[in-house]
């Protein structure tokens, strides 16, 4: 029994994101309340709606708060009427740059085989985790525009990482592995980390990387090195997703394959991720949008966001909750209530997952 109580930041965002967030606080206090911790929920107004009535994307005010939370729960950030790239750079890229959250987290976990598009692939095959750099790279926006709007016009935009960057994600990357990866859960002979880049192409920036790769594999003998490149990992990922354990990549690689990845877990629906600051404030999210098509009409599934839940209830230190909540998804999807994961074909209404899964805790 756990007797610690957390400041928890919700920001619940535009489309179904308070829809989903809804659900998940509802799982997350059900079990709060049988392993004794408190939870403490502060709500945040910020993303396409506040942006449309105010101007405003991330006051420095609701900045300096959110520095000194816990840690922070996110539905989803996305409004039609807003420009691209406002929301996303002014407030997701600009929380995860300026609390330092370096480290994209996607557990890939497949729970039931009929969720699955690959044929004969099951939840023993899908079953690996993807770590995604999450500061550097072509995200740092570094580049620029000359001669606009002319036939000579010129586009750059640098992919750039610092040897600290690429140091502080590998290190993760290798004690995730020896904690996490398939021998230490018992289910495999070794834990195994993947290097996933281009270095045949992107040369100087993989030079970097596979030479800290290697520097630091020599301190976790028992974790074996592998590299793949990118294209190829696609490949494996729908024929012969058993051969990974952990991943790790730098940023766009690692946006573009846990899409993928997602979709061989049975979709947007059930993928959740965290962006972590090992040691400062970390966001927990379900990695799908706004679904705005599906705003208010009860239909969204919330799992993704439950998931989400239980990994920021991990982080915390809270291991035993975020498991009964893993298995009570789990127990939920088995018992057949639930018939799919697709919005508006689940069997069950948002409300009703969130209920089920709850009172399965």
């Amino acid at each position: 029994m756990s007797n610690k109580n957390y400041k928890i930041a919700v920001l619940g965002g535009d489309g179904t994101g308070p829809e989903v967030v809804r659900e998940g606080i509802k799982v997350v206090d059900a079990v709060s309340k049988s392993s004794g911790f408190k939870i403490e929920w502060v709500n945040y107004d910020l993303g396409g709606e506040r942006y449309m009535r105010t101007g405003d994307v991330l006051p420095e005010s609701a900045l300096a708060e959110l520095r000194k939370v816990d840690s922070i729960y996110l539905g989803a950030v996305g409004h039609p009427d807003v420009k691209p790239g406002i929301l996303e750079k002014g407030l997701l890229l600009k929380l995860r740059f300026e609390l330092d959250q370096y480290i994209n987290l996607r557990p890939v976990k497949l729970y039931r085989e009929q969720d699955c598009p690959i044929k004969e692939k099951g939840p023993k095959e899908i079953d690996y985790c993807v770590i995604r750099e999450n500061s550097g790279g072509l995200y740092s926006g570094i580049g620029g525009i000359s001669r606009q709007g002319t036939t000579d016009e010129v586009a750059q935009q640098n992919m750039l990482y610092t040897y600290d960057q690429v140091h502080r994600c590998l290190k993760y990357a290798f004690e995730y592995a020896r904690k996490n990866g398939r021998k230490a859960r018992g289910i495999g002979k070794e834990n195994t980390l993947a290097l996933v880049g281009k270095s045949n192409v992107l040369t100087y920036m993989y030079e970097l990387w596979n030479r800290v790769f290697a520097e630091l594999g020599a301190e976790y003998p028992d974790v074996k090195r592998e590299y793949y490149h990118v294209d190829a990992t696609c490949l494996y990922m729908v024929t012969c997703p058993e051969m990974f354990d952990v991943i790790v990549t730098e940023n766009m690689f690692g946006d573009i394959i846990t899409d993928l990845a997602a979709m061989t877990q049975g979709g947007l629906g059930i993928a959740a991720g965290g962006n972590i600051n090992p040691r400062g404030v970390s966001m927990f999210e379900p990695i799908g949008g706004t679904a705005p098509q599906w705003t208010g009409k009860n239909q969204i599934n919330p799992l993704a966001a439950i998931g989400a839940g239980a990994m920021m209830l991990d982080a915390l230190g809270e291991k035993d909750s975020a498991e009964k909540i893993e298995a009570s998804i789990v127990k939920s999807l088995n018992s057949g209530k639930i018939k799919g994961l697709a919005a508006g074909k689940m069997g069950l209404s948002t409300t009703e997952v969130g209920d089920l899964i709850a009172n399965n805790i």
